[in-house]
């Protein structure tokens, strides 16, 4: 008893800790739940996965190539390794919210990635036939349309205003257990993670596990400042750090899906990185800040404005740039043609320079162009083993993973990996790699023989079309 009136207290505690403009704007969870808790849905999805009649493993869905593969592999069984293909369904589950009571819902975009069938379930047990208007893979948001009228939508907040220690509740439905309430607080806000440039990601301790995902962050004052989108884990469960998408960020995104189905972004053409100490003093800086450019990219914006390797991005658009991650974001949500003015700092001393911004090329177009390391198709940043390193892992040749983005992070190769092949084929040098994953056509897979640790497994590396 002693230990339940304990517990009580403190989540009173962890309430009280909320800092809304008034008392009288703060709602209780239990009402948070009653008023908005209607707006909140539940979503399925369904694909149709081919397989052999006497289920092979490691079947991919829709990709001829793949299932080849892994039938000389994994034979199933018949005495030529084949047998009829039969489709079966492949299910999915997580969460969404309401944002219009004509039908627009707001989930994550990899709830419903290759699904053939999404289908909503409010509150009220109805359940509508979704339509994907449209998915941004890059802040992990995507739009659907049900056919229903005077739904109860949700208010939306600032997420601006978020202080961290704040209280803020979830609702979602983890692991299919449907309109389940989470709270906690505000950890920290304009979180980069490391497979994700373009998202200011507010981190919380909420309680958020699969099937939570797409699913709505509240404020204390019955407010949406977020969509649940990823937690930090390395059981599969929640750990304690949980990252929301701010609700502002989601919407720039929802105003361009639902105009055209996809998502344009500016693009700057530097690589850049951090401002440290020591930088700032060799700079002849006042104090850290800004973004650095390690390397101008040929033929890109920023070279047809000028700007150079060693330039200080400390200005954008008017805007201070505190952090190198604060950059991306920037560039990815002003749009493409768009004249901004910057503010460098160049050899001691204060430049304006005005930049007209491109287009993001897509994730194929950037491979081999961003400098530093340099990207393969699919977001690999890769070295080649030296002898020593070979000799230490005891194996004759492979390349080290040094950095996950887009569709590999997606897959979950992970920094540290050693790949040692691509579709059977060995590669010892990055350009082995790049030609083998050149012939991948969009939307296939290629099968990526990892060395992790001790052992070594396949991943499969779908190729986005994007």
């Amino acid at each position: 008893m002693i230990m339940m009136r304990t517990a009580l207290a403190a989540t009173a505690l962890v309430f009280s800790l909320s800092a809304p403009a008034s008392a009288k704007d703060v709602v209780d969870v239990a009402d948070l739940v009653e008023t908005q808790g209607p707006a909140v849905v539940n979503i399925s999805t369904t694909r149709l996965v081919k397989r052999n009649a006497e289920g092979f493993p490691f079947a991919m869905p829709n990709d001829e190539e793949m299932q080849e593969f892994f039938r000389r592999f994994f034979p199933p069984g018949a005495p030529d390794g084949r047998g009829p293909m039969q489709e079966i369904p492949a299910r999915g589950a997580g969460s969404g919210f309401i944002v219009s009571n004509d039908g627009y819902i707001l989930t994550n975009a990899h709830v419903v990635r290759d699904a053939d069938e999404v289908e909503v379930k409010l509150i009220d047990k109805r359940t509508f036939k979704a339509k994907v208007i449209g998915a941004d893979s890059r802040t992990d948001v995507a739009v659907l349309k049900i056919s229903a009228s005077n739904l109860p939508a949700v208010k939306l907040g600032d997420p601006t205003k978020l202080r961290v220690g704040e209280a803020v509740a979830a609702i979602g439905s983890p692991f299919g257990f449907e309109n389940s309430v989470t709270a906690g607080i505000v950890s920290a806000k304009g979180r980069s993670l490391p497979s994700e440039s373009y998202v200011p990601y507010i981190q919380t301790d909420v309680p958020i596990n699969p099937g939570n995902s797409g699913g709505p962050l509240f404020n204390m004052r019955g407010e949406v400042v977020g969509i649940n989108s990823q937690i930090y884990s390395r059981s599969g469960g929640y750990q304690g750090v949980s990252f929301a998408i701010p609700i502002d960020v989601a919407m720039e995104v929802v105003g361009q899906l639902k105009a055209g189905g996809k998502v344009s972004r500016g693009w700057l053409g530097v690589v850049v990185q951090e401002v440290t100490a020591d930088l700032a003093e060799s700079f002849r800086m006042d104090r850290p800040r800004g973004a650095l450019i390690a390397q101008v990219l040929e033929d890109g914006p920023a070279a047809r404005a000028g700007l150079l390797a060693s330039d200080v991005i400390l200005m954008f658009g008017g805007k201070p740039v505190e952090n190198s991650g604060d950059l991306p974001r920037m560039v990815g949500m002003a749009k493409p043609g768009a004249k901004i003015p910057l503010q460098v700092w160049r050899k001691g001393k204060l430049q304006d320079v005005t930049v007209v911004l491109g287009e993001l090329p897509g994730e194929e177009q950037l491979a081999g162009k961003t400098g530093g390391k340099t990207y393969s198709r699919g977001g690999l940043a890769l070295s080649e083993l030296t002898a020593d390193q070979r000799r230490e892992l005891r194996i004759d040749h492979g390349l080290l993973v040094e950095e996950v983005t887009g569709d590999a992070a997606r897959a979950g190769i992970r920094v540290g990996d050693v790949i040692l092949a691509v579709n059977n084929g060995k590669v010892a040098t990055v350009e082995a790699f790049r030609k083998a994953m050149a012939i991948v056509p969009k939307g296939k897979s290629a099968a990526i023989l990892v060395r992790r640790g001790e052992g070594s497994l396949y991943i499969p590396l779908k190729i986005s079309g994007e």
